[in-house]
């Protein structure tokens, strides 16, 4: 079974560059503080450096 983690938006997107905005939009977070579940794939991973200032990861049981 995958490893499940727990993305949570921490700070806000308002005057970030586009990029940044679409990829919490690609996550699936919509609003400040909303968390989401993912499993643990480089993909995830890979979107989650390009805006880890934005974010807290933590993993679910």
């Amino acid at each position: 079974m995958a490893r499940r983690i727990r993305i949570t938006q921490v700070r806000s997107a308002v005057g970030r560059q586009k990029i940044q905005r679409r990829t919490l939009e690609a996550l699936g977070i919509r609003r400040h503080q909303q968390s989401v579940v993912h499993d643990d794939t480089p993909a995830i991973r890979g979107m989650i450096a390009r805006i880890d200032y934005l974010l807290e990861v933590t993993e679910v049981d």
